[in-house]
């Protein structure tokens, strides 16, 4: 799988945004929008009897929507792009947030709020991840390392404006991982590579592993107050392959205030569990366990 093809897939609503703006008919048919943010945080310490570290810290976000609506027709495209590094004392930069996040779903009107439907999905990172505690420089993932494409039919109920439900029981995952040496480890849900007694590599493994099953996936969008808005989103997968009985988790929540026009404060949170993907604690133990990301930013917005 080449690098282009996820930059090609990055900027494909930038196209539609474009293809909108060169059309005027076309252009009625588009509602664009985004949201750029540059997001800060800083401890600084002088002469301080008490101790600390220096710590400076920047994440930059980028957010945007493409919806095209004709008739019964419905085309909604969204992409969610994240990348942050904190640094503390005299240490290397670490990352704090990566995220490459693009939703498609094509809907076709069936009944009053149910609607016939078609959603592919796409996550990935854009650099290397690494184990800080342990080692800072073997990556333990990447840029398309790994990256998760999902694509199946469904329906989806849309009551409102501000909620969304996508049920689809047949939706292909495909889970590839563009670095052969987390493959041979077995990471992200892979199959290890095949080994002799000495641990040397008979056969390696492959990068990518294909799954099967049903998929849930929920949306909420809304403001709890003047300036105060909650987002969430929730995907469930079931794996027909592979345990359908554990269910694949990913929880995702943005409480975002907006203090004035450019000024923004959003805490967010993260729960992810797959069963496939096992995690070492601190004896050395690998198992499936709740994966957990919190952040507070604080930072300048620009909406348009």
């Amino acid at each position: 799988m080449k690098k282009n093809t996820l930059i090609i897939l990055a900027f494909i609503l930038t196209a539609f945004a474009a293809q909108a703006q060169n059309n005027t008919d076309t252009a009625k048919l588009w509602k664009v929008k985004g949201k750029a943010s540059l997001n800060f945080n800083e401890n600084y310490f002088s002469n301080w009897a008490a101790g600390g570290q220096n710590a400076y810290g920047g994440v930059g976000k980028f957010e945007m929507s493409a919806d095209y609506s004709k008739g019964k027709v419905f085309w909604t495209n969204s992409m969610n792009l994240a990348l942050g590094y904190s640094l503390i004392g005299n240490s290397n930069p670490m990352k704090t947030d990566d995220q490459i996040q693009i939703f498609s779903t094509y809907k076709l009107q069936w009944k009053k709020n149910w609607l016939f439907s078609v959603m592919a999905s796409l996550q990935t990172q854009f650099a290397n991840g690494y184990n800080y505690a342990v080692d800072s420089t073997t990556p333990i993932s990447g840029f398309l390392a790994p990256i998760t494409i999902d694509l199946g039919p469904g329906l989806q109920y849309n009551p409102n404006k501000h909620f969304e439900l996508n049920l689809s029981p047949a939706t292909a995952r495909v889970v590839y991982v563009n670095n052969q040496r987390l493959a041979n480890e077995g990471a992200f849900g892979l199959t290890p590579a095949e080994t002799d007694t000495q641990g040397n590599i008979i056969k390696p493994a492959s990068k990518a592993y294909f799954a099967f099953g049903a998929r849930l996936f929920a949306k909420i969008d809304y403001d709890i107050a003047k300036n105060l808005n909650l987002k969430s989103q929730l995907s469930l997968f079931s794996d027909y392959l592979h345990n359908p009985q554990n269910i694949v988790v990913d929880w995702q929540n943005v409480l975002g205030m907006k203090v004035n026009s450019w000024l923004n404060v959003d805490i967010s949170t993260q729960m992810l569990y797959d069963d496939r993907v096992l995690i070492k604690d601190n004896n050395g133990v690998a198992a499936p366990r709740l994966q957990f990301k919190q952040l507070l930013l604080v930072g300048l917005s620009y909406s348009f």
